[in-house]
C-alpha cells in the first residue's frame, strides 16, 4: 500500500512516477525500500489514469457484502447490555456467634 500511496503522490504532482521517485519518498520516512514491490506497482499502473482506477474501485466497493461491518454495532450493543444482565450477588452476612458460653 505504501508504494501505491507514493505512486499517487508523484502522479498527483504531475510527473510520471518512476522507481527512483518511489524510492525517494519511501526512504524519506525511514522505511526500507523493496524494489520488487515498487516495480510491480509502477509496471501495473504505468500509462493508466488514476482517476479512472479510483472510480472503478469505488464501484467494486459498493458491491461488496458488509456483514462484518453490520455486526460490529451489534457486538458493541451486546457488550454494553452485558453489565445489565449480570446478576448482582448478594453477599450474605455471616451470622454472628453469640457469646452465651
Amino acid at each position: 500500500m505504501r508504494y501505491v500511496a507514493a505512486y499517487c503522490l508523484v502522479a498527483h504532482s504531475g510527473k510520471t512516477p518512476s522507481l527512483k521517485d518511489l524510492k525517494k519518498i519511501i526512504e524519506s520516512v525511514g522505511i526500507d525500500f523493496d524494489s520488487d514491490r515498487a516495480k510491480k506497482v509502477v509496471d501495473e499502473l504505468a500509462g493508466k489514469d488514476l482517476q479512472e482506477i479510483f472510480t472503478e474501485g469505488e464501484g467494486k466497493i459498493g458491491t461488496m457484502p458488509c456483514a462484518a461491518a453490520g455486526s460490529a454495532p451489534a457486538a458493541a450493543a451486546g457488550g454494553a447490555a452485558e453489565p445489565a444482565k449480570k446478576e448482582e450477588k448478594k453477599e450474605e452476612e455471616p451470622e454472628e456467634e453469640s457469646d452465651d458460653d
